[in-house]
C-alpha cells in the first residue's frame, strides 16, 4: 500500500479500506442485525444470529460462497442502507465487496500500460454507479450485478485506452438533410408531451424520467416522495403502458383531435381523484374494490 503525503492511501480501493477499517473499529463497530432478516431467510442458514459486526459478516460470506439466498437478502439490505443511510453504508457495501474488486483488478491490471490507480479508479466508479442508481432490488442476484458492473467498467477502460480515434466530417459542412426524424430521439421530450396531454400526471413526470431514463434507484425517490416502494414501482408501471399505448396510437408523435385531448384530460382527472382517495384513508370495502377496478 503506496500512501500520499497526506498518509491517505493512493489507491482508491486502499483508500476504502483504510475508512472502513476506521468505522469498524471498537468502541462502536458499523455492524448490522442479522435479526431483522430472519423474516425473510428462516433458521436453516447458519448464519449468526443477532448483531454482528461487517467484518465479520464479510468473512462468512467468504466461508459460504455457495449461500446464494443469504447473499442476496444481504446485499439488498446493504444497497438499501447506502441508498438511504448516508455515506458509511457506502464505503461498507464497497468493502464487503472488496475481495472480488480486488480480483478484477488484479486481471484487468495485466498487460495495462496505464496508471493501475487509473484502472482501480474506474473499477470503483463502475461499482458506485450501480451501487447508487442501477441495480434493481426487485431483481434476483444484486450483488452479481454490482460486481458484473465494476467489472465491465474497468474493462471498458481498457479498451478506450487501446481503441484510436475515428475522425468524421466537419459537421458544419455535410451536405443533405439534417432534421431529426420524429421523436428526435429524446425520449424526456416525449415524456413531457403525455405530461401536457394528460396521460402522465404532471406530479409523476421527474420520478418518472429519473427511474426511466435516468436509471435512478427507487428507494430514495420513493423515500422522498412518502410513498412505499412498490406504490411507486406500480405507478411507474401504469405508467410505461399508458405511454406504450399512446405511443402506438400515435398520441405523442401527431396532431390530435380535440376530442381525444378531451378524453384524455378526463382520465388523467378520474386518475387524480382516485389518488385522493386512497390518500384519504380506511375506506368502505365496496370503495375499495371499486378504486382497485380503476
Amino acid at each position: 500500500m503506496t500512501s500520499s503525503a497526506t498518509g491517505w492511501p493512493d489507491s482508491p480501493l486502499d483508500a476504502v479500506d483504510t475508512a472502513f477499517a476506521d468505522l469498524t473499529c471498537d468502541p462502536d463497530p458499523l455492524s448490522l442485525d442479522l435479526d431483522s432478516l430472519v423474516g425473510q431467510l428462516g433458521d436453516d442458514t447458519g448464519l449468526p444470529r443477532g448483531v454482528i459486526a461487517l467484518p465479520a459478516l464479510r468473512q462468512w460470506l467468504l466461508e459460504h460462497p455457495r449461500a446464494y439466498r443469504v447473499r442476496d437478502v444481504v446485499w439488498r439490505e446493504l444497497i438499501r442502507r447506502a441508498r438511504l443511510d448516508g455515506p458509511a453504508w457506502v464505503i461498507a457495501a464497497v468493502a464487503l465487496a472488496m475481495p472480488a474488486l480486488r480480483r478484477y483488478a488484479g486481471r484487468l491490471h495485466t498487460g495495462w500500460a496505464g496508471d493501475a490507480h487509473d484502472l482501480d479508479a474506474e473499477i470503483l466508479t463502475g461499482f458506485l454507479t450501480a451501487l447508487r442508481d442501477r441495480v434493481d432490488l426487485a431483481r434476483p442476484a444484486p450483488y452479481a450485478a454490482l460486481c458484473m458492473a465494476a467489472w465491465r467498467a474497468g474493462h471498458e477502460l481498457r479498451q478506450r485506452a487501446g481503441a484510436e480515434a475515428v475522425p468524421v466530417d466537419d459537421l458544419e459542412h455535410v451536405t443533405g438533410p439534417r432534421t431529426p426524424k420524429r421523436p428526435y430521439g429524446h425520449p424526456d421530450l416525449l415524456v413531457r408531451r403525455a405530461v401536457e396531454l394528460g396521460i402522465v400526471d404532471e406530479c409523476d413526470e421527474q420520478p418518472y424520467i429519473d427511474l426511466r431514463l435516468g436509471r435512478r434507484a427507487i428507494e430514495p425517490i420513493a423515500a422522498r416522495l412518502g410513498v412505499e416502494v412498490d406504490t411507486l414501482r406500480r405507478r411507474v408501471e401504469r405508467i410505461d403502458v399508458r405511454i406504450a399505448e399512446a405511443l402506438a396510437a400515435g398520441l405523442l408523435t401527431e396532431v390530435i383531435s380535440a376530442r381525444v385531448q378531451e378524453d384524455l384530460a378526463a382520465a388523467a382527472e378520474r386518475r387524480q381523484h382516485i389518488r385522493a382517495a386512497r390518500g384519504a384513508g380506511p375506506r368502505p370495502a365496496a370503495a375499495r374494490v371499486r378504486l382497485a377496478a380503476a
